[in-house]
């Protein structure tokens, strides 16, 4: 991470073909995430619409040449951090993704809190720390989300990282769903 200036730690992509847990976790989530995505889109009067199957948005992403798997594992030691970001890697993004906790807070790691910030329009930004236990998951966005105005929904950007790890080794299953150029 700290070549590229994103935080300190260690990621790995996965590649093709993915372990079937994974793949299994993409294809079962979707549809799920893509009618939430498709409710968001009409309250933002975003023309898009994701398939039911994952299956055939892979197939969008592939002919946008976005063929290279985003899931990924994250690993922190003491001193690591995440800095805030999103997930874009091509023209094709997905709204939503997961990221789900593999070590046990207060016993592998402490710190290392998954944080999120809303950078609402005219105003300060808004964090929520997100407490995960080792096998949680967060389902979040990936750069906006839609927020219930007097004036009707309008877009709120987002951006999520980790805080400083005080001690220990910390792990993290990332499930991005788009794929990357």
């Amino acid at each position: 991470m700290a070549r590229y200036n994103f935080g300190q730690g260690e990621y790995k992509y996965f590649t093709y073909p993915l372990p079937t847990i994974i793949e299994k976790l993409r294809s079962e989530f979707y549809p799920y995430l893509a009618h939430l995505a498709n409710q968001w889109y009409q309250q933002l009067n975003i023309e898009t619409l994701y398939p039911k199957v994952y299956r055939e948005y892979l197939q969008k992403c592939h002919i946008l040449e976005q063929t290279r798997p985003t899931p990924l594992i994250l690993k922190y030691e003491m001193g690591d951090y995440n800095c805030l970001h999103q997930d874009i890697y091509g023209t094709e993004i997905f709204p939503l993704q997961m990221t789900m906790l593999l070590s046990q807070p207060y016993q592998d790691f402490t710190g290392g809190e998954f944080v999120l910030t809303e950078q609402r329009p005219r105003m300060q930004s808004r964090v929520e720390v997100v407490s995960l236990h080792c096998g949680d998951g967060v389902i979040f966005p990936v750069s906006q989300r839609p927020i219930e105005g007097k004036r009707g929904f309008y877009r709120v950007n987002m951006r999520h990282g980790v805080s400083r790890l005080h001690s220990g080794n910390r792990y993290t299953l990332g499930i991005i769903f788009h794929d990357a150029r």
